[in-house]
């Protein structure tokens, strides 16, 4: 315990140093995992190459509200789609805090860098688990996503602190993107398609959405074609993680 609350990186470097074994897990406050998560974790880490290793997560209050249904759904995507794919070339780009497990000897040769991180002149308080996971493929390590095991996290069950959240999400996203683009070279070219793809997604979302709403203010027309086009693209890309998360 430490003697007041410095922030989750803080508390992990002190952790850390403190450790003797040769694997660390973490697991967020507000989280459960499964009785066989960390057997399954260190099987995977059984490899040397593997820094890193994320368990699947899912929403623990799923059933409060329409809002933990559609982030239960999300959670469903971000894993079974996104760091599915990814980990097939070894290289997930976000080892999510609820459950992950780390290489302890790897922790030591980066716990600097990730401790000295500076935004905007001012020392990092945000985006930990990303920015950790891109110092362990900067240093050539391995991450890895193992599906069947399972984390259940609590998630926001109202608008305003979902949105607080994927705000802070969002920002770590684009800076620790740009730190790891040189990465990207070495990497399989699936990856640098799906960090475009992260990365522009949500922009064209809004530069269309922002031309959508220009067009009906400047000439009084429904913007259907819009409309359309991003329900389309919505349902291609949500249906089946729909249907597969329940």
């Amino acid at each position: 315990l430490l003697p007041s609350n410095v922030g989750k990186r803080k508390a992990q470097i002190a952790t850390i140093r403190r450790s003797f074994g040769d694997l660390v897990l973490n697991v967020d406050s507000d989280t459960e995992i499964d009785s066989d998560v960390v057997s399954k974790l260190v099987r995977k880490m059984q490899n040397p190459a593997v820094g890193a290793a994320m368990g699947q997560l899912k929403a623990s209050n799923r059933n409060d509200s329409w809002l933990t249904r559609l982030i239960d759904m999300e959670y469903w995507l971000a894993c079974n789609e996104e760091r599915a794919a990814q980990t097939r070339f070894g290289a997930v780009m976000c080892c999510c805090g609820p459950c992950a497990m780390y290489r302890r000897s790897a922790l030591l040769l980066l716990l600097e860098q990730y401790e000295t991180q500076f935004f905007r002149g001012k020392p990092s308080d945000f985006g930990e688990d990303r920015h950790l996971t891109i110092l362990m493929l900067k240093a050539g390590f391995r991450t890895e996503y193992v599906p069947d095991a399972i984390a259940a996290t609590v998630v926001p069950d109202t608008l305003l602190p979902y949105l607080r959240q994927q705000l802070r999400w969002a920002r770590s996203t684009y800076r620790d993107t740009l730190l790891g683009l040189h990465l990207l070279p070495g990497l399989d070219r699936y990856l640098t398609l799906d960090v475009v793809g992260q990365n522009l997604g949500p922009l064209l979302l809004a530069i269309s959405s922002i031309a959508a709403l220009a067009q009906l203010a400047l000439t009084g027309t429904v913007p259907w074609w819009t409309g359309l086009t991003i329900i389309a693209m919505t349902m291609i890309r949500c249906s089946v993680a729909a249907v597969r998360a329940g």
